[in-house]
């Protein structure tokens, strides 16, 4: 057991050093012209680099961060990492608490220090391992202790999906707002009748959707026809949730689960039960799809396209269809508007097909069964299969092949179509470990230590 954790630690090690000198060393073949781009040189490198582990853009992203700190800012605590002595969760805690020090001599003597004592640190919890390297940074640059940020710049509000149709929300939000959320709760649970067979948690679970709809009451379960609750009103929310079944299912003659994007399996009856309030649309069958002469997609095959898909169609992204856009593979009009010529991607992935494909750059490939195979400027291939197709494999039969030309070369002057921002990504940076170190030193000068 030991030798296998030690094997994992290491592994996962050399995965991030690599990360790191690949970051290095794309980051400085690129020319910076990029760095006002919404999609810049980092967003691309992010990109590669998901494609080849099969990661998000997010998790990507991460990686790099962390290697190239090991590198450049922590080279003796990489040295022990890479040796297998400390876990990745000791190393994640220590280079986020280091992250405000901007001096050279301070960051030595704490990669010094961190790799004499973090091996020593793997069976404490996160919080110790986090006092433990704050009490470093007090001692030797106090302005880039991670203790400007206050509990009211945390608050957050989670949704997870969970088993068996069920899903966990948590938060942590201003007091008086979860007063006004536990009080609207218990008012709409009182609204049923004596003979509701819910409890009131049951029932203060289920106020969800018609607090979500704006609704004064909620619907009574009671299933008596002398029912006293005020009827339920008709909903006018404009919040839509889109679920996934099969007909048999929906009609209530089928065990097979439906699917709820982002959340997963619903039980069968819960399909049928929610197909009686619900508005239901037909997904056509891909046989009888056929090229479209216009740009946008019908209603139909748009439907198809995100219900094939699911999510981004990016190698190892999973942002969902409903923030994604739908991409011509071969661009319009050169290719058609066809469920074979036609796939779903996030605004980024978007952006980074728009601006970095072509001759000398990514080129895509999309089959028949909607399957994409992209090819990197090496000559790597990564095949990315559609999700919906997974759960529901009829959806993957294939929509027929089509006869794709060359798409068009790009045009002069695309660039000026990118979104740009403000600030370079390193601008930025340094302008927000700036404004925390900012913060502490106005602390300590309103309470100099000893605090």
């Amino acid at each position: 057991m030991a030798e296998a954790q030690r094997s994992e630690r290491a592994g996962f090690a050399r995965q991030l050093l690599a990360v790191g000198r690949f970051t290095e060393r794309r980051m400085e073949q690129m020319s910076g012209e990029h760095d006002f781009w919404c999609v810049d040189d980092w967003e691309a490198v992010a990109a590669e680099i998901g494609a080849e582990l099969g990661i998000s853009r997010g998790r990507a992203s991460s990686q790099m961060r962390y290697g190239t700190a090991l590198l450049k800012r922590f080279p003796k605590l990489g040295e022990v990492f890479v040796a297998g002595e400390v876990d990745f969760r000791v190393i994640a805690a220590a280079i986020f608490r280091t992250d405000l020090i901007i001096d050279r001599a301070a960051l030595a003597k704490i990669d010094t220090e961190l790799a004499r004592k973090a091996p020593s640190w793997n069976k404490l919890s996160r919080e110790k391992v986090t006092e433990l390297v704050d009490w470093m940074v007090l001692d030797l640059d106090p302005e880039a202790v991670r203790a400007a940020r206050q509990r009211d710049l945390d608050r957050h509000i989670d949704v997870e999906p969970g088993q068996n149709g069920m899903a966990e929300i948590w938060g942590s939000v201003r007091a008086p707002d979860a007063a006004a959320f536990d009080t609207k709760l218990n008012e709409l649970a009182a609204t049923v009748c004596p003979d509701d067979p819910r409890t009131k948690t049951q029932r203060r679970a289920d106020a969800l959707t018609p607090l979500a709809a704006g609704a004064a009451t909620m619907p009574c379960t009671c299933g008596s026809q002398g029912c006293s609750a005020t009827p339920a009103e008709p909903s006018t929310s404009q919040i839509v949730i889109n679920v996934l079944a099969e007909a048999a299912t929906v009609e209530g003659t089928s065990d097979r689960p439906g699917y709820l994007p982002g959340y997963g399996a619903l039980p069968a009856e819960r399909v049928t039960e929610l197909a009686k309030h619900a508005k239901l649309r037909p997904v056509p069958i891909p046989k009888d799809l056929l090229a479209e002469p216009h740009y946008r997609p019908s209603a139909a095959t748009a439907r198809f396209i995100r219900c094939r898909d699911l999510t981004c169609r990016w190698p190892g992204c999973d942002q969902p269809a409903a923030v994604s856009d739908i991409d011509h593979t071969v661009p319009y009009p050169v290719g058609p508007t066809h469920a074979s010529n036609n796939k779903l991607y996030c605004r980024i992935h978007h952006l980074f097909k728009t601006f970095y494909a072509g001759p000398a750059g990514w080129t895509e490939k999309q089959q028949a069964d909607g399957a994409v195979i992209w090819t990197s400027p090496t000559g790597r291939t990564y095949t990315s299969q559609p999700l919906g197709a997974l759960f529901f494999p009829q959806l993957a039969l294939p929509t027929g092949p089509l006869i794709l030309a060359t798409g068009p070369p790009p045009g002069p002057n695309r660039e000026l179509a990118m979104p740009t921002r403000k600030r370079t990504r390193a601008r930025d940076r340094a302008y927000r470990v700036q404004w925390e170190r900012d913060l502490n030193r106005a602390r300590f000068a309103a309470d100099p230590p000893p605090f």
